[in-house]
């Protein structure tokens, strides 16, 4: 059989009789009678099973033990009356927690600006942040271990019913490359700019860069980035040709910069700045890379309904993106 455990009423007769010392003048305050406030009082010593009181004739006084348990109970009490509030906090998705990871494209561009503005309309909301590839976020989000992912379209068909996405943008792919390797293809194209920026905003043609290996994403890992990058050289005509693999975009960035080759990554990698690396758009028309939500069909909290109202508010800013994952 499980112990008795004191009831909030009890606990807050205690409270009062402490405060007042004197059990008439309390039971007045919580307007009831003395004797069932006695009879509170000394159910609640038989289940601690200690004296909490000194009873004389004229005075009631706190025992030591009542006197050491007098501000425990009373932030007890605070706790509880708290609950009420946190509760309807919570159902409005304006406390709790939320689980997110993230592609590391979206650290450069999006991601900043969703969390800016949900923090700012959602203080209390403790957020859990990972940067994971978009197959790790999927089957992470299937298991239950996180809330929502960024991620870059495509999804895996086979988790279609389970899951659901909202694009919110679309970006060109540009090509990231040594400042060497950039001035030396510029000047064998013969391309002729007035000023350092210029030069940077003049496009370059995969053919211009053909023989210079590749820094990618491993396809296992980011299967549907990497096809789109492969479909670039296939609709120019070219076999790229794989001189590096990196899981991160930081890696892939560094990479370049150490002259290991260039890398094709979206447009707000500009943000990304590194020593040594300059990214030049392409002159082919090339596919946008799409990044989106997606979350559990099944499970929206108050807090993720939250958030999905900012990733749409963003979403209708920037371009028009297609209404669903490719296969």
């Amino acid at each position: 059989m499980l112990p008795a455990i004191p009831d909030l009423r009890q606990l807050r007769y205690f409270v009062t009789v402490a405060e007042e010392k004197h059990f008439g003048r309390a039971a007045v305050r919580l307007s009831m009678t003395q004797p069932p406030l006695s009879q509170a009082i000394r159910a609640l010593e038989e289940t601690l099973g200690v004296e909490l009181f000194a009873r004389t004739k004229r005075s009631v006084e706190l025992t030591p033990v009542g006197a050491d348990l007098l501000p425990e109970v009373q932030r007890l009490l605070a706790s509880a009356e708290g609950l009420r509030p946190l509760a309807q906090s919570l159902a409005r998705g304006e406390a709790g927690a939320l689980s997110l990871a993230f592609v590391s494209t979206a650290d450069y561009g999006l991601l900043p600006l969703l969390l800016r503005d949900f923090g700012a309309r959602h203080p209390r909301v403790r957020l859990e942040l990972t940067e994971a590839t978009s197959d790790v976020q999927v089957d992470e989000l299937v298991a239950g271990r996180i809330d929502a992912g960024l991620v870059i379209a495509p999804l895996p068909l086979r988790h279609a019913t389970q899951l659901s996405w909202l694009p919110i943008a679309r970006e060109p792919l540009v090509i990231a490359m040594s400042t060497d390797m950039a001035k030396r293809v510029g000047s064998a194209a013969g391309s002729v700019a007035d000023s350092h920026a210029e030069w940077l905003d003049t496009p370059i043609s995969l053919r211009d860069v053909a023989e210079e290996p590749l820094v990618i994403f491993p396809r296992r890992l980011a299967p549907g980035f990497y096809d789109i990058i492969m479909d670039c050289y296939g609709v120019a005509g070219l076999a790229p040709r794989v001189g590096q693999e990196a899981i991160q975009m930081q890696t892939i960035v560094s990479l370049v910069s150490a002259g290991m080759g260039v890398a094709l990554v979206p447009q707000s990698l500009r943000n990304l700045r590194r020593t040594g690396v300059v990214y030049r758009p392409l002159a082919e028309s090339v596919p946008a890379i799409e990044t989106g939500l997606v979350w559990r069909t099944a499970e929206v909290s108050p807090v993720l309904a939250g958030f999905i109202e900012i990733v749409r508010a963003h979403a209708a800013t920037m371009e028009a993106p297609s209404a669903a994952p490719r296969a």
